[in-house]
């Protein structure tokens, strides 16, 4: 597929990331009236009606906000917890008692309880999780974005990373690195392999989305019709679906000349992060304004379903590979819930508290597992256990936010893009053998297919 010479794993000259988070911004009163220190009580309580917005210390709906000296840091990890930035419920119970039933015999507990307790811990040591990345790659330029997806891993084994105006591509295979393209004006926003794995969408801050053809290496369409940055994209054979800062989901056929041929407007409220279809093309969007919406054909005009289970904006979502109706998400810094839900019905089946930010969620095939990148304030990796949500291990080394999560074609490698400019290499779960075969086959017949299709 790359028939250049290889550049050296670093990709480009090393620039300092862009600072495109906001501070957090509170309204504080200059002047109290003389009433705001009179006091008849011999306790100084405030009630929830006088504390004034600033002492709340809630966060505007900007997900790249995080501490910016050492003041910030002590004080949200003093008054919010070592793990937590804006969790506004101080005075809650994190682990909330069962009530035990009057007939219910004491001797009993404590039985089942050392019972359950040993059988987890024995569950436990069966899954072993490497706790170090294999390799670790330089990526100078990296966009420290929450709502930004730099990169995606290609059926034909080639991973695309965009460094902020530029676009390269790494075959995992032979090693080599080359540059794709460089953007005029603006910067590189998301990345979308199609389905066979020859052709790259490409998102820009601009709102325009380009179409290349990896192979020889050209640009074969620029597609317009957004009015802001564009948030994220997925396929569905011939069409693709674009999400962008004007809240409007647009439907493109690549296949004609006018391929916008459905726009859905007024339903998302705000900058669309997060979309993702399944194998029967079913879409998942998801939202600045905390919601996913389900669309059941590429031809939809009104939801399905709004999932309303989250409290921030949802940029982590991912269909289950196994089961077409089972939908994992994760929510931004004021929710940091990992949910799963039956797509089919709008049910939430599970949730969790991740303790920070997700920002990209992926499956274990073999495993039944899922595995989830964070950012503040510990920028992990968490794998959690299906269906029970029960966390089995944290994988650290990134010392700045995840930014998103890539997926080898036989499910087993993950790669991890952060803003500490590194891509690291995991070696996750077991390869799933029927996953190659069908790439290896998908990626015969693909030249002679989809080259045709693109006008």
């Amino acid at each position: 597929v790359l028939s250049h010479p290889p550049v050296p794993l670093h990709f480009a000259e090393r620039m300092s990331p862009s600072e495109n988070s906001e501070k957090a911004r509170y309204n504080v009163e200059d002047k109290r009236g003389e009433e705001d220190y009179i006091t008849t009580a011999d306790r100084f309580v405030p009630s929830r009606g006088t504390c004034t917005s600033s002492s709340q210390l809630k966060l505007e709906t900007d997900e790249n906000w995080t501490p910016k000296n050492d003041y910030h840091e002590v004080l949200s990890k003093n008054l919010l917890g070592q793990e937590s930035l804006t969790h506004t419920k101080v005075l809650s119970y994190r682990h909330k008692p069962k009530r035990q039933e009057a007939h219910q015999n004491d001797y009993k507990v404590l039985f089942s309880s050392s019972k359950e307790t040993t059988s987890k811990a024995r569950t436990a040591l069966t899954r072993v999780v490497p706790q170090s990345p294999m390799k670790v790659l330089d990526a100078p330029g990296i966009v420290d974005d929450f709502y930004s997806h730099p990169i995606d891993w290609s059926l034909t084994n080639v991973i695309a990373v965009a460094l902020s105006e530029m676009v390269f591509l790494f075959d995992t295979t032979t090693g080599h690195t080359e540059k794709l393209l460089a953007l005029p004006a603006g910067n590189v926003t998301t990345l979308r392999w199609t389905g066979e794995g020859l052709h790259l969408a490409v998102g820009t801050s601009t709102g325009d989305v380009q179409l290349w053809d990896c192979c020889a290496e050209r640009q074969l369409r620029n597609l317009r019709g957004h009015g802001g940055r564009i948030g994220a994209l997925a396929w569905h054979q011939h069409v693709l679906s674009s999400g962008a800062a004007d809240a409007e989901i647009h439907q493109h056929d690549v296949r004609i000349r006018e391929h916008l041929y459905c726009r859905r407007s007024g339903i998302h409220d705000d900058l669309v992060c997060g979309l993702d279809y399944n194998s029967e093309g079913v879409l998942a969007s998801g939202g600045n304004d905390n919601s996913v919406f389900i669309w059941e054909t590429p031809q939809a005009t009104e939801p399905l379903h709004n999932l309303t289970g989250h409290n921030a904006a949802v940029k982590a979502l991912r269909w289950c590979p196994w089961q077409r109706h089972l939908l994992a998400t994760g929510g931004g810094s004021a929710d940091r819930k990992v949910c799963i839900w039956n797509a089919a019905s709008g049910r939430l089946l599970a949730s969790q508290d991740a303790e920070s930010q997700v920002t990209g969620i992926v499956w274990g095939m073999q495993e039944k597992e899922l595995l989830t990148a964070h950012g503040y304030s510990r920028n992990q990796l968490s794998l959690w256990k299906y269906p029970s949500l029960t966390k089995t291990a944290d994988l650290e080394g990134h010392t700045g936010r995840l930014l998103g999560l890539a997926q080898s074609p036989n499910s087993s490698l993950i790669c991890s893009s952060s803003a500490d400019e590194t891509l690291r290499f995991w070696q996750v779960f077991t390869p799933s053998e029927g996953t190659s075969k069908a790439a290896n086959a998908k990626q015969a017949i693909a030249p002679k297919s989809f080259l045709k299709t693109i006008r």
